[in-house]
């Protein structure tokens, strides 16, 4: 016989059971999407931060491909400029090296002049050495013709004709006397003026040996010159020569590099997107776990659910109470300017109901430790995510590591990523999450959070956080 209460309760045992079933599958699911999102997420910070560089060496190019097209003018002038520089400089050296041999020229035959003034005087010196020997002649002439007079004179009228021949000598001997005397004067003064222009000679002849070694190291210093003018005319045109290299590797660069950069941000768009679609499947599969239990059906989270519930009435109560009692304003308990802790790291900041939440709160959230092994940690955050006061095991001094501080000085800090912010801002009597706690240093721990609103009053004022291992 059929028995249709009995079909009812079987029926209403598989629902049930499939119900507990989809359940722990959308748990998996959410757990697993969690994990392909935490992946993404690593995928899209690294493509974000490749396009970023990509971006920045994308500008670096298209910098240095505008800088070498000045470096290409410029090296283009500079070679036009050090070409009609070389071409003045040759003109220069040539004309400064004619002239220079007009100046050796010069010299050599001043130091020639030395050498002939030194003959001349001693030309000179011999003839005045000659014409005192014919003063000296015609000295003796003198007398040999007084002499002749004297015996003309006594041989009388014989002697006669060669006393003429006598007075004859005398007169040539005294003329030959004066004309050497006076030769002798011309020839004197005529030394001393040659003596004199030897000297100034021999002196300029010095200098133009100075002015022979000097125009001979400007020959070599403009020999110098030329070369070095032919070495920056040729540096001058290897630059312009690297330079039009670096334009045509450009131009075939630029396109390619273009193309990568353009690969990059559709690689960044596209994982993006992937995340957000994975974590819009996570948030799918979250509200499935949250709406089967909604129905009532019963599954490990159910005892979780009823009691961050209860707690986070608990604290509103609280909250009222304290405002009930004057300890704080509502102006206060809502009031959310942060103040940054100086020396903090990681950011820690005060808000103006921090001193009362660390009275209030750790008698509820301490408590919640206890309630399970599973349970990690137990805390408040208001609608923007900051959690002013956490478990006392979260809530050391902080130290110089900032990796331990972020795994064990986590109050006063704001969390306003994905999960933070759903804690904190939804109205739903519980919200599920699942998620990878960072504990800092590259640490991530999956766990769940389960969360449900605090209101003071009927104004909603965060969430009270519940987290747990699976």
């Amino acid at each position: 016989m059929f028995d249709a209460d009995s079909s009812d309760r079987d029926l209403d045992i598989l629902r049930e059971k499939t119900l507990q079933q989809l359940t722990a599958a959308a748990e998996v699911l959410s757990r697993e999407m969690v994990e392909v999102t935490a992946f993404l997420n690593q995928i899209a910070t690294t493509a974000e931060e490749q396009d970023r560089l990509v971006g920045q060496m994308l500008s670096s190019a298209e910098s240095v491909s505008s800088a070498n097209a000045s470096v290409l003018d410029a090296a283009e002038q500079l070679n036009a400029k050090v070409a009609s520089n070389h071409d003045s400089v040759v003109g220069v050296v040539e004309r400064v090296r004619s002239s220079g041999e007009e100046v050796r020229s010069v010299a050599t035959w001043v130091r020639d002049l030395d050498k002939r003034m030194t003959e001349v005087a001693e030309t000179l010196k011999q003839m005045k050495a000659n014409n005192a020997n014919i003063s000296g002649i015609a000295s003796q002439v003198n007398i040999l013709a007084i002499n002749a007079k004297i015996e003309a004179a006594r041989a009388g009228d014989s002697g006669r004709g060669f006393a003429v021949v006598a007075e004859a000598i005398n007169e040539l001997s005294r003329k030959t006397a004066h004309a050497a005397e006076q030769i002798g004067t011309n020839i004197s003064g005529l030394s001393q003026g040659i003596l004199a222009i030897r000297d100034e000679a021999a002196a300029v002849a010095t200098r133009a040996g100075g002015v022979i070694e000097a125009a001979n190291g400007t020959d070599a210093a403009l020999a110098e010159v030329a070369e070095r003018i032919n070495d920056n005319l040729r540096a001058s045109e290897k630059i312009g020569q690297s330079a039009r290299a670096v334009e045509e590797a450009g131009r075939d660069f630029g396109p390619s590099f273009k193309k990568i950069a353009s690969g990059t941000r559709e690689t960044a768009a596209g994982v993006t997107a992937s995340r957000d679609r994975v974590d819009a499947m996570v948030e799918a599969a979250e509200m499935v776990v949250r709406g089967t239990m909604l129905m009532g059906v019963n599954t490990p989270d159910t005892a979780f659910v009823r009691r961050v519930r209860d707690d986070a009435a608990t604290v509103g109560r609280l909250f009222e109470e304290a405002l009930e009692r004057g300890e704080i304003s509502p102006q206060a308990l809502f009031d959310h300017r942060y103040h940054p802790i100086p020396g903090s790291n990681p950011q820690q900041v005060m808000a103006p109901f921090t001193e009362f939440t660390d009275r209030v709160l750790p008698q509820v959230q301490e408590a919640a430790l206890e309630f399970s092994p599973k349970v990690v940690f137990c805390a408040a955050v208001d609608l923007n995510a900051y959690l002013p006061t956490h478990n006392r095991k979260f809530s050391q001094p902080q130290g110089s590591d900032p990796v331990w501080n972020a795994a064990n000085s986590r109050n006063r800090r704001i969390f306003d990523d994905r999960v933070g912010l759903k804690a904190a801002r939804s109205t739903e009597p519980f919200l599920l999450q699942v998620y990878r706690r960072d504990m800092g240093g590259g640490n991530f721990v999956m766990m769940k959070d389960l969360s449900a609103p605090i209101h003071v009053n009927g104004r909603h004022w965060g969430g009270l956080r519940l987290a747990y291992t699976f």
